[in-house]
Formats: C-alpha cells, sequence, structure tokens
C-alpha cells in the first residue's frame, strides 16, 4: 500500500497514527487481509483529500478521520467477521480459536450488561409485587440464614422458622437497588465506549 504524502507535518503524524492504529487491530489477520482493509481505509482517505475546499490540510484529515470512526470501533466487527470466514475456509483450530475469541469477548460484554438490564426490570417488577403481594415478596431468612429473594409461591409465612427481613423497606431499598443499578449500567456502556474509541 503506497501512504499518502502530507504538506503538513501534524497531517502526516495524525495519518500515520490512525495508519498504525488500523494495522494493530487486524495483526491477527492474513496479510491479504489486513492489506485489503489497509488499502479500503488509505482509498477513502485519499478520495475524501481530492475534494476541492478551502479548509487547511490537517482540519481536512482530522474531518476524515472522525468520519471514518476510531479503528479500535470501526473494525472490531470487521476483523471478528474476516477471522471467522479464515477459520471457516482452513478449519485451522489456531483461526478457529482465534475467531472464538473475537466473537465472544466482543458479544461477552453486551451480554453481561443486558443480564445487568434484565435484572433491573425484575427488581421493578419485585416493587409492583410487593405491594400487591406483601407476604411472598421479600428478603426471606430461615434460622439466622439467608434463605430466599424475591417472590416466593410457596407459602412462606406458614413457617414459623422463615422470616421477611426487610419489610416495608423492601421498596425503598429495591427502588435504591435499581437506581444505583441503572447508573452503574449506563456508567459501564460509556467506559465501554470511551475504551473503543
Amino acid at each position: 500500500m503506497k501512504r499518502i504524502t502530507f504538506k503538513n507535518k501534524t497531517a502526516s503524524k495524525i495519518y500515520e497514527d490512525y495508519i498504525r492504529r488500523i494495522e494493530r487491530m487486524t495483526t491477527s489477520l492474513s496479510a491479504e487481509d489486513r492489506n485489503d482493509i489497509l488499502m479500503e481505509f488509505n482509498s477513502h482517505i485519499y478520495e475524501s483529500l481530492q475534494q476541492p475546499t478551502n479548509e487547511a490540510e490537517t482540519d481536512r484529515l482530522l474531518a476524515i478521520l472522525q468520519n471514518l470512526g476510531a479503528p479500535e470501533q470501526v473494525l472490531l466487527p470487521m476483523v471478528a467477521r474476516r477471522k471467522l470466514n479464515q477459520a471457516t475456509k482452513t478449519f485451522n483450530p489456531v483461526h478457529v480459536f482465534k475467531a472464538l475469541a473475537l466473537n465472544i469477548t466482543n458479544g461477552i460484554s453486551y451480554l453481561i450488561f443486558s443480564i445487568l438490564y434484565l435484572m433491573l426490570f425484575a427488581f421493578i417488577f419485585l416493587i409492583g409485587a410487593k405491594l400487591f403481594d406483601p407476604k411472598r415478596v421479600g428478603m426471606f431468612y430461615k434460622e439466622s440464614r439467608f434463605f430466599y429473594f424475591g417472590y416466593n409461591t410457596t407459602a412462606t409465612t406458614e413457617n414459623p422458622n422463615v422470616n421477611e427481613m426487610l419489610g416495608n423497606w423492601f421498596i425503598p431499598v429495591m427502588l435504591l437497588t435499581v437506581i444505583v443499578l441503572y447508573f452503574a449500567i449506563t456508567f459501564g456502556l460509556r467506559l465501554k465506549r470511551q475504551y473503543l474509541k
């Protein structure tokens, strides 16, 4: 791949840094796939730079790279897909393992966030259930040990050894838990997005 030359040293450094980031993201791919991706990005940058404009070279390049997106974010699904294609063509166990690892790690964080959101809605359901059936919803202890949390379909009130510990505090505790969990999930998603930039 022929590198683009710039008159401005700052633009040249920005371009080289961007290309290095692409190379770093594509190291697990075959040389052909890596070169294909590099040429694709390079040609897009080159064609965009050929558009007539009054902007300075550095400003134009920054705008182009911003439109392309961060390589760490843009290339992750593309690299995972190409690695999976390579693994299915070669049947090489190393390539298969790398492809699976890329696809799992890409999706595992979103799986965790999905599970946390399900917990969030489950806690909201428990708040509503506590209003309609307070004797069967709560944090139950049996003989000073944690026994059950949530909605219990069996009659726990009939068993004298089982006690609901939070009582009327269940709803405020669950509301606080929902709020904290919501902000933790949102903060986690923001951190993940920042990490990918």
